[in-house]
């Protein structure tokens, strides 16, 4: 789409006219659902759509059309912790301020996952549930060279 949906708009549950025919918002919203398990990057806009199911309009589906955002030049940061084969924790949000480079957009969404493992590995000991350490930290943008695209959390 040349027009990708703004992180502002503000979806309401009564706004616009009632869809004739759910079927389209649904299979579209169900299909972008799908698509959050390697595009982590439109989670948030998939999991806002969702709340409309029971009552899509014209502007949900218009708004459904629409998932991402290259107007604010901000960067979205994603990833998910696995515990075994198990997802145990994932996010996926707009970075706060504009990145200077792909590469120090890379850095900031790995210093906030090392922070989330970090956190989490503190829980997890209180629990007892041991850990093997290092936790290794997987990126897969092709600005970080890829002698660096393996981290460790100690």
């Amino acid at each position: 789409m040349a027009s990708p949906l703004d992180p502002s708009t503000k979806l309401k549950a009564t706004e616009g006219n009632l869809l004739t025919d759910p079927t389209q918002y649904r299979k579209l919203v169900g299909k972008l659902n799908f698509l959050t398990n390697t595009r982590l990057d439109i989670a948030y806009s998939v999991q806002h759509l969702s709340q409309y199911m029971q009552s899509h309009r014209d502007s949900h589906l218009k708004a459904a059309m629409h998932t991402a955002c290259p107007e604010t030049r901000k960067s979205v940061s994603g990833y998910i912790i696995l515990l075994g084969d198990n997802p145990i924790s994932w996010k996926s949000k707009k970075q706060s301020t504009v990145s200077l480079s792909s590469e120090e957009a890379e850095y900031r969404s790995a210093r906030k996952v090392v922070a989330e493992l970090v956190w989490l590995s503190k829980l997890l000991e209180e629990l007892t549930i041991h850990l093997s350490l290092p936790i290794p930290v997987y990126c897969d943008n092709q600005a970080v060279p890829a002698h660096r695209q393996k981290l460790s959390v100690s």
